[in-house]
């Protein structure tokens, strides 16, 4: 009888061992499933970088296939910033439509597949819109023209 009883204990330990380290794994994988697809928030700032518009203003439109955040008509260094959370299920991308007196260009100002990486640790996408181009920074402080009006 002692032997069962002991026997009892060990196999109840071990099921109890078993489930513990099952829910340990399904919870790092969730968490890791979580970060892949859409625990990460990107910080997403468009700057109106001119030197003088003081007469025309920046005008920002930024929408994608889920949402539209609409427009704004941005002065010497104002900004239009929101929060992108890349997942599985959205298309992770966001347009942005600026016009400049008579000058209109697209871009995509987020984009999952290239920007997850290059928003760097800060999870910081910046651009700065100038005279001469569109110039992208993950610190704010290093800009790199990617393309011109």
């Amino acid at each position: 009888i002692f032997l069962t009883k002991r026997m009892k204990f060990v196999v109840s330990l071990y099921f109890i061992l078993c489930f513990a380290s099952s829910i340990l794994i399904v919870m790092a994988l969730v968490q890791r499933t979580h970060h892949m697809f859409g625990s990460d928030e990107y910080h997403v700032r468009v700057i109106n970088g001119f030197t003088d518009n003081s007469s025309v203003p920046l005008v920002i439109w930024c929408s994608s296939e889920e949402m539209d955040l609409g427009g704004r008509a941005l002065q010497e260094h104002d900004e239009f910033s929101w929060i992108m959370r890349p997942n599985f299920w959205s298309s992770n991308y966001m347009k942005c439509t600026l016009k400049w007196d008579r000058t209109r260009r697209s871009f995509d100002a987020f984009k999952a597949s290239r920007d997850t990486q290059r928003c760097g640790l800060l999870r910081l996408c910046s651009w700065r819109v100038t005279q001469d181009g569109f110039y992208f920074s993950n610190d704010e402080v290093n800009w790199r023209k990617d393309f011109i009006w």
